[in-house]
């Protein structure tokens, strides 16, 4: 008995090793890939200059809930006026929700074209909360580095990053080979009706861009737990959107004579079905790759298990599915947002609905969506109603080595050196899902750097663009532009 027990703990022992021999030769070779040296930049731009362009562009109130506002043409306007060379070698057209179109022809027509995109309208302020502002949010104020006000970083900086770049190029000479068209969307933060019709226009005109590219990440510092380095997130596609309501009816009467089981309570039991059933997740598709290449910048011990998923996929994706920034990578994520019932607490409810709000994994649709809440709720009692003309399935997942990418990342390492660059998946929605309409491939990032400080400011209070991100941004669109 002692020989046998020798035996297979011997045996065991054999399998450790080999297995820990195992673990650390995929770690050794799962590392960062290597970094290609960047170009040069051709071109210097008057960052002053900028600056001050995009404070007066902060001063027109282009607020998406008041589409009619004069500021929107007085900001179209200003564009020709601040950028004559662009206007003077562009050919532009304005199309829906006041979104204008440029083109500018390039020398090859052989190749395919790009369009670069931002947008100009920007979300309400809450009168509330304007004394919580530290300046008055369409003050464009300079002060302390910044550049403060409502649309900075979202979406004004990037446009006149953008624009700024372009006019130095052309006033330099340059003509790129590659037609570059740019779009401005004037109501990307209501649905993108302007990137709608920038999307038909061009196909109209028989034109399929190479790539566009459009807001939807940064370089992230100091963001992602366990990374002490920036990381530049690419993202190659953006989730799609559906919002579910759920309803459930009874007969009315008073609260003192309840049936067994109420409107309400039959919609309590089906959301809450709903909640604790979310939709399958897993390490595939578009969020393998984003995870694969974080992974290889990650401490040893924790590229231990990014190299070996074969062997800690479960326990990873248990991991990621704790935190709701990393599950929404993971999964089509469920968020119920709204309910309503009787009118009064005594009376009964004839009808109670509650609003589901979905954002669709690529690996999803609306119909399954809907069929995965049809089985999780097991009730034929609650009508299931999706609301599919505003909802959408996610867009479609681009490539991280075709040339598009591959410029779009060199050119963040040209103004942020050699840091790790990663493709990602867009959360939230944004004009990209509309480009992509139009495009073999579709990109979405800010060419700036945001703290975890930042991210509260999107739609938030003081929101702001420093300086020197803003001379990153225009660095990147030189590079960018300098390569087509």
């Amino acid at each position: 008995m002692l020989k046998w027990v020798k035996r297979i703990a011997a045996v065991l022992g054999v399998a450790i090793v080999v297995l820990a021999g195992v673990l650390l030769f995929n770690t050794f070779r799962y590392g960062p890939p290597p970094i290609p040296a960047s170009d040069p930049i051709a071109v210097e731009v008057d960052v002053n200059r900028a600056t001050a362009q995009l404070s007066r562009a902060i001063q027109f109130k282009t607020v998406s809930t008041k589409p009619d506002h004069p500021d929107f043409d007085a900001f179209l306007s200003f564009l020709e006026t601040t950028y004559p060379a662009v206007h003077g070698v562009t050919e532009r057209v304005v199309l829906d929700q006041k979104t204008p179109l440029y083109r500018w022809q390039g020398s090859n027509p052989d190749l395919k074209p790009v369009l670069l995109a931002a947008h100009y309208d920007v979300v309400p302020v809450a009168p509330w909360n304007l004394d919580k502002w530290v300046h008055e949010p369409y003050s464009g104020t300079i002060a302390d580095g910044f550049v403060w006000g409502r649309g900075t970083l979202d979406n004004k900086g990037a446009l006149i990053a953008m624009l700024s770049a372009a006019e130095s190029m052309i006033t330099a000479g340059f003509t790129p080979e590659r037609t570059i068209y740019f779009s401005f969307g004037g109501d990307e933060e209501v649905g993108g009706k302007g990137a709608i019709s920038v999307a038909k226009h061009l196909k109209e005109q028989g034109v399929l861009l190479e790539w566009s590219l459009d807001e939807g990440s940064f370089v992230l510092d100091k963001i992602i737990p366990g990374l002490s380095e920036p990381v530049a997130s690419i993202n190659l596609s953006e989730k799609g959107y559906v919002t579910v309501t759920l309803i459930a009816r009874a007969e009315g009467g008073h609260s003192s004579m309840p049936p067994r089981v109420t409107a309400v309570g039959r919609l309590a039991r089906a959301v809450d079905r709903v909640q604790t059933n979310p939709m399958p997740g897993g390490l595939t598709g578009v969020s393998a790759e984003f995870f694969d290449a974080l992974g290889r910048h990650f401490s040893f011990g924790q590229r231990v298990v990014f190299a070996n998923r074969w062997l800690f996929d479960p326990l990873l994706e248990n991991i990621l599915s704790g935190a709701p920034s990393t599950d929404a990578m993971l999964r089509t994520t469920t968020a119920p947002t709204m309910l309503s019932g009787s009118t009064k607490e005594n009376v009964l409810a004839t009808e109670a609905r509650a609003v589901i709000n979905f954002r669709i994994h690529p690996r999803d649709n609306i119909d399954s969506v809907v069929e995965h809440v049809r089985t999780v709720i097991d009730d034929d009692e609650i009508e299931i109603v999706a609301d599919r003309d505003n909802g959408g399935d996610a867009s479609p997942v681009s490539s991280s080595t075709a040339p598009g990418y591959l410029d779009v990342e060199a050119s963040i390492r040209a103004v942020f050196g050699p840091l790790a660059a990663v493709p990602g998946l867009t959360i939230a929605a944004t004009d990209a899902r509309h480009y992509a309409k139009a495009s073999e491939d579709t990109y979405r990032i800010n060419p700036f750097m945001i703290t975890g400080d930042d991210l509260v400011r999107f739609h938030g209070l003081n929101e702001r663009l420093s300086i020197e991100n803003l001379e990153r941004g225009i660095g990147f669109y030189l590079a960018l532009i300098q390569k087509q």
